[in-house]
């Protein structure tokens, strides 16, 4: 889309102010879909702006002043976006919060920001908020979307947005130019959206985000990833994440793309196929989820099946290599393929949110999807670099847009250092968080990241290596990047998640969680018989297959930075037991307190290890965990190996 069809957000500067330019000029164009019951419901901008006046006047009603927090609590569906910006509309600020959390997450958030009010999708969430309401002494009203199996609650602080929208109509009937004259208040530098940082390492911080930076920002995206009106999107990453902030919310209102909720998560695959969606946003474990279900598929198939798809990849991978498509590579896989799984209309597809294996990427880069690295921070608004059109770079997270700036402090001699960056979406600082802004600002409005990497010198491409302190060094002075093996052995369809080991130790070893959907399904395939996750992999034909995947791995290693010894965890990673944040990175500080004992037995040279555990599940059940984990030894010690040679 050229920049003169952009939407000019020097003049629609705010969510809603922008929300009614659109509305008023295209209000019979379809500005979202969502499935419900198998039928793909359809929202035009005049229903988005009628859903939108509904909630800001009812909320206004219910006495929300500006710079109250309004918290939303879902899954992905349009009332979450309506809430969000009717919050915007009457001067409050917007946090989102994961469908998911926990109601401990929940607590400290809601109590953090003091909200007053929490929209909430249904009876799910409605549950979980009365079981800690009488924590949380700010809020006043809970409205819900959904109404089934709510007839039972009689909290005084429930209201169904039917009696919103009918209290919203008498307001309205008594002061009808009430919501205009509410976003004509709206200044472009308002604190729009609390956006809850990753929190690897503790409670998230929230970034305060401003409504016409944002959309600046999300309209220098559209320059550099350019999309047009009517073109479709698939929402299907978390709606509080910031890049699904830019994707399902700010990108919209700038370029009129349309916005599709899927079903239900499980539905995923085949909602987006019927869509057929010309741009898409996917974290690196999809992206990896999807490549491990292809190779998955492959498996069940005929032998003549099986050989075309490798002559095809064969192909595929010798054309890219060349910088160029294999017409016959797409004629007997790829088409086919990229069909299957909704991808024939793509324009555009991104990655965000942690590092994406080299391997990943190039399987989908010859299997024709336009897949582009992304890279950016909450606090910048998101992504500001990606790569163009014709300039990939596997190693790189591409180049930054014109409203960013990209350096590299304190590098060493190889041009290694931390990136520093601004953005025109630049936050304002953490929310009642002054001294941790102050320490992760520099002079001119500058960024540190937290991470570590270099500019390339003959493209101007960023490279990302790692967070800084992530970067480890074992025992014996081997410098080493544990995210880049682990996305190395998550390439492999039978492998979930990894933890490389090894920091201050003599030697690398790893942790390893098998996907279960694909090794349960090769396990029926070789009439092995299991009962669940733990007794499957702790089977001796698991950790044979596993161990042959690990050890194509370390073909692709230095030496130094092979993998000596793994083990197969009994559990999968669970953000809900702290292991992962809520976009899937590893808290390596939660894993190696956790599993310790378990971590002090590999370096110890021992064998088998004793499980002894409790495994908490979301719905609160637990269930207790007697095992033992076998520990494999691929390599000799260091050490061991220099005596033998």
């Amino acid at each position: 889309m050229s920049a003169q069809n952009l939407l000019d957000t020097a003049i629609h500067d705010t969510f809603p102010k922008a929300l009614l330019h659109n509305a008023r000029t295209w209000p019979n164009d379809t500005a979202m879909r969502e499935k419900e019951f198998g039928i793909w419901n359809a929202f035009t901008w005049a229903d988005y702006l009628d859903r939108v006046k509904t909630l800001a006047v009812g909320m206004h009603a219910l006495g929300v002043k500006r710079g109250d927090v309004v918290a939303i609590l879902g899954k992905n569906r349009p009332e979450s976006v309506w809430g969000e910006v009717a919050a915007h509309a009457i001067g409050a600020l917007s946090m989102g919060i994961y469908h998911d959390s926990m109601n401990k997450e929940v607590a400290y958030l809601l109590n953090y920001t003091q909200a007053t009010i929490v929209l909430a999708e249904d009876e799910e969430q409605v549950d979980k908020l009365l079981e800690i309401v009488d924590e949380l002494p700010a809020i006043r009203n809970i409205v819900y979307f959904d109404p089934r199996g709510m007839r039972k609650y009689q909290d005084s602080r429930l209201t169904s947005v039917e009696d919103l929208r009918a209290l919203a109509e008498t307001t309205i009937a008594a002061q009808p130019g009430l919501f205009e004259e509410e976003v004509a208040k709206g200044k472009c530098d308002d604190v729009a959206i609390l956006c809850t940082t990753s929190g690897t390492t503790s409670n998230p911080k929230l970034a305060m985000l401003q409504g016409g930076p944002f959309l600046r920002h999300a309209a220098a995206y559209l320059r550099a990833d350019p999309k047009q009106a009517g073109d479709n999107y698939v929402s299907v990453l978390p709606l509080p994440w910031i890049m699904e902030q830019i994707y399902a919310v700010a990108q919209p209102l700038v370029c009129r793309n349309i916005v599709n909720f899927v079903e239900e998560p499980e539905t995923m695959m085949d909602d987006m196929r019927e869509i057929g969606p010309h741009f898409v946003l996917l974290a690196p474990r999809m992206w990896e989820g999807i490549a491990a279900e292809v190779r998955s598929k492959m498996m069940d198939s005929t032998k003549f099946k099986q050989a075309m798809f490798n002559l095809g990849m064969k192909l595929g991978m010798k054309a890219l290599d060349a910088g160029k498509r294999s017409k016959l590579a797409d004629w007997i896989l790829f088409a086919a393929l990229r069909d299957r799984i909704g991808f024939s209309f793509l324009r555009s597809a991104a990655t965000g949110g942690a590092a994406l294996g080299p391997d990943t990427f190039r399987f989908f880069l010859a299997m024709g999807v336009p897949l582009r690295q992304i890279y950016g921070q909450t606090e910048l608004a998101g992504s500001y670099t990606v790569h163009r059109e014709g300039d990939i770079d596997f190693d790189s997270v591409g180049v930054a847009f014109d409203d960013a700036e990209v350096r590299i402090d304190n590098p060493d001699h190889n041009g290694v250092g931390e990136i520093v960056a601004r953005t025109d979406g630049m936050f304002t600082g953490y929310y009642k968080n002054p001294e941790t802004s102050a320490a992760d600002m520099l002079p001119g409005g500058w960024l540190k990241t937290g991470d570590a990497g270099y500019i390339k010198p003959e493209n101007g491409h960023l490279v990302v290596i790692d967070r800084i302190k992530d970067l480890a060094t074992t025992a014996l002075g081997v410098r080493f990047s544990p995210q880049f093996i682990e996305n190395k052995l998550k390439f492999s369809p039978f492998i979930a998640e990894a933890v490389i080991l090894g920091d201050t130790k003599p030697y690398l070893s790893a942790l390893i969680c098998i996907r279960f959907s694909i090794v349960s399904k090769w396990a029926e395939s070789k009439g092995i018989s299991f009962t669940n996750y733990t007794n499957l992999s702790a089977l001796p034909e698991v950790y044979a297959l596993l161990k042959a995947e690990v050890e194509k791995v370390n073909e692709t290693l230095p030496e130094p930075q092979r993998i000596r010894k793994f083990l197969l965890l009994y559990k999968e990673l669970d953000a809900d037991d702290g292991e992962l944040t809520r976009t899937r990175k590893v808290r390596r500080g939660v894993i190696n307190e956790k599993y310790g004992d378990i971590i002090d037995s590999i370096y110890a040279d021992r064998e088998m290890v004793p499980v002894d555990a409790v495994i908490t599940f979301q719905d609160g059940t637990t269930t207790r965990v007697k095992t033992e984990l076998k520990v494999v030894t691929l390599l000799p010690p260091p050490a061991q190996q220099m005596a033998a040679e």
